[in-house]
């Protein structure tokens, strides 16, 4: 209940100018995550989508986590059901997997199967192309090439699933960073993976930013999975964190970090940089989740000096 709180009492902040006639480039876009776990859930979401459908949205992301983490098989035909269910969205729909989706397919009650092919199942289904999903799709840039170099050759390439576009000069880039320790710690193939996708958010949050500072540009979104703020992790999402504040530092703009992965609706500030201040030009917004069907609605106005006007629909 007091974070609840704590998130209106920010949320009336970052609505306090909407008295303000908007900015011709205002526009809005839907967050939602962490749903639909139970198979009772999906029709819920997937009327939740249609409802979306009916707003002056100009696309809708969400953070990740498809399915329950337990006693729900990682099958193809689980994850092609899914697809077809964001693909009925009216609007575009970008999404970034979570932990629920591929990693913790490992486990006993979910059939105990590979997560490494289980991400490149995820990949092959949902991350082909450079385009959104949803019934009106649009163009993505997404992660090709080298992200990380060893010498001459590439040590980690660039990962399909990591997307950036831009509206209105603001620049939006989706991570693949997730729970369940971001995949680190079972085995060696599963650490070489986690230690190349966490080099390749490095790179695209890099890239994310460098288009941020160009001239003309608003602020800069940045939607993963995780929420690295929990009591039991272990640090492994630590530096990609680091420098995410450091990057808010840098770019002195509105900042705006949306995760899931805790179900709860949150509205905070919680960055902060090397020397421990606050970095108050980033916020935080975590999404709601399972077992409450809800998206939160965020409206972009260059007219607000806050830019982002957040309006939860729980």
């Amino acid at each position: 209940m007091h974070r609840f709180l704590r998130a209106l009492a920010l949320l009336a902040i970052l609505g306090g100018c909407a008295t303000r006639p908007p900015h011709p480039d205002t526009f809005s876009f839907g967050v939602m995550g962490d749903v639909p776990y139970a198979e009772s859930e999906v029709s819920a979401v997937a009327a939740m989508i249609a409802r979306m459908g009916t707003e002056p949205l100009a696309f809708v992301v969400h953070v990740g986590d498809l399915k329950a983490g337990s006693n729900s098989p990682c099958t193809d035909e689980l994850l092609a059901g899914r697809r077809a269910m964001l693909d009925a969205s009216p609007h575009a729909l970008v999404y970034t997997p979570g932990d629920n989706d591929w990693t913790d397919c490992r486990r006993a009650t979910n059939g105990s199967m590979d997560p490494l092919e289980r991400l490149a199942r995820l990949r092959a289904l949902f991350f082909a192309d450079a385009w959104s999903l949803g019934r009106s799709r649009m163009p993505l840039a997404r992660q090709d090439g080298c992200a990380e170099r060893g010498g001459a050759s590439c040590a980690c390439p660039g990962i399909p699933e990591n997307r950036l576009w831009t509206k209105a000069g603001v620049v939006f880039a989706t991570i693949h960073v997730v729970s369940s320790n971001d995949n680190k710690g079972f085995d060696a193939a599963n650490d070489a993976e986690q230690r190349c996708r966490a080099a390749a958010n490095r790179a695209w949050i890099e890239r994310a930013a460098r288009m941020a500072e160009a001239p003309g540009q608003r602020g800069l979104v940045v939607l993963g999975h995780v929420n690295p703020w929990l009591s039991d992790r272990s640090g492994v999402h630590d530096p990609l964190f680091a420098q995410l504040a450091a990057v808010g530092r840098r770019l002195a703009q509105p900042m705006l970090y949306v995760h899931g992965d805790t179900h709860a609706y949150t509205l905070d500030r919680p960055f902060r940089d090397s020397l421990g201040k606050p970095v108050e030009n980033i916020v935080r917004l975590e999404v709601p989740g399972s077992p409450l069907v809800g998206w939160v609605r965020v409206t972009v106005d260059p007219n607000d000096p806050a830019l982002f006007r957040v309006e939860p629909r729980l």
